[in-house]
């Protein structure tokens, strides 16, 4: 005979209403009463397909403390406003929380009473599993990981497209600038780019990749790998950036050293934040529709109680090129 969340309460001796609320990770209970009545009903075979999936209500959207900065903002600010227009459309309310590992997460995630999570750019597995462990619907937007619904732009593609324009212009060494490549949406990039120059038979050197240090400024960490790509003999005559933001700095480091963009090296960015087509000059940037990005998070979550237990709906938005100055010129 099935167990049943009476049963569970007859066990731990407490109201079933207190069950349902452990089980549903909802507030009102110490954490103690919360982890015993768990502990029992996984060790009496609860099956916790019975509990009915609630409303959501409430999305918290979560990003890295690392991303909450002048730099990143630029992207994620549109993300959350699709989000949050997403959430207004269905009668949701959206909070807001940058958490870095360490800080007391799962904790503070707590306090905003959460139905159901939404995870923006890079997360370490070790806080996807802790948030994972709250047992509310979640879902991950420029971020991928094979047992969580994800909403992806085709970074790969993006990446690829990027590269073979700059190789149409007739750029014969075309050099990376990206960040870390434990990144998803950086790594698959960074692979576009490669495969582009695979496909059209040159040779990718390493000597032409460069990833921003760590610990530095932004703008530290631009200036610091372009002069290692502009020490180069030859030096490149095209660069792919990770990003417009850092595209944008690259940029500024060229002028500075007396180079002409696109004469002498033309520029292509990824992301088409804002500030592109303000940029001096005008930047060529791989395009992502970021609220359309946050709308898709927010649609994987409600359709989450649809799906199977196993399966976990994997979303790829397109991306387009958009030609500016700092490639084909004025």
């Amino acid at each position: 005979m099935a167990v049943t969340i009476r049963d569970i309460a007859q066990a731990c001796e407490v109201s079933t209403g207190t069950v349902s609320r452990a089980l549903k990770d909802q507030p009102g209970l110490t954490e103690s009463t919360r982890l015993r009545i768990r502990a029992a009903a996984e060790a009496m075979g609860y099956d916790t397909r019975q509990l009915k999936p609630r409303r959501i209500r409430r999305v918290l959207f979560v990003l890295h403390s690392q991303h909450n900065n002048l730099s990143a903002t630029p992207f994620y600010s549109p993300v959350l406003h699709g989000a949050e227009q997403a959430c207004r459309e269905h009668g949701i309310a959206l909070s807001f929380a940058a958490l870095a590992p360490g800080e007391g997460a799962i904790a503070r995630i707590r306090l905003h009473l959460p139905d159901a999570i939404l995870c923006a750019g890079f997360f370490e597995p070790e806080v996807l599993s802790a948030m994972r462990g709250l047992g509310l619907p979640m879902a991950l937007v420029d971020l991928s990981q094979p047992q969580f619904a994800c909403a992806n732009p085709d970074h790969r593609l993006g990446g690829y497209i990027a590269t073979r324009h700059l190789l149409q212009l007739g750029r014969k060494r075309i050099a990376l600038l990206c960040g870390s490549l434990a990144h998803f949406s950086i790594r698959e990039r960074a692979h576009g780019f490669r495969q582009a120059l695979f496909d059209a038979h040159v040779l990718a050197d390493p000597s032409y990749e460069a990833v921003l240090p760590d610990g530095e400024p932004h703008e530290v960490a631009v200036q610091q790998a372009m002069e290692q790509l502009l020490a180069l003999n030859p030096r490149p005559d095209g660069l792919f950036c990770f990003n417009d933001s850092t595209a944008i700095a690259a940029m500024r480091h060229c002028l500075g050293a007396g180079l002409r963009i696109p004469e002498d090296i033309a520029v292509v960015g990824f992301d088409d934040i804002e500030p592109a087509a303000r940029a001096n000059p005008p930047l060529t940037s791989v395009h992502i529709d970021k609220e359309e990005l946050g709308a898709a998070g927010i649609a994987l979550l409600l359709n989450q109680p649809a799906m199977q237990e196993h399966e976990h709906e994997h979303q790829v938005l397109p991306v387009r090129l958009v030609l500016r100055a700092s490639s084909i010129g004025q």
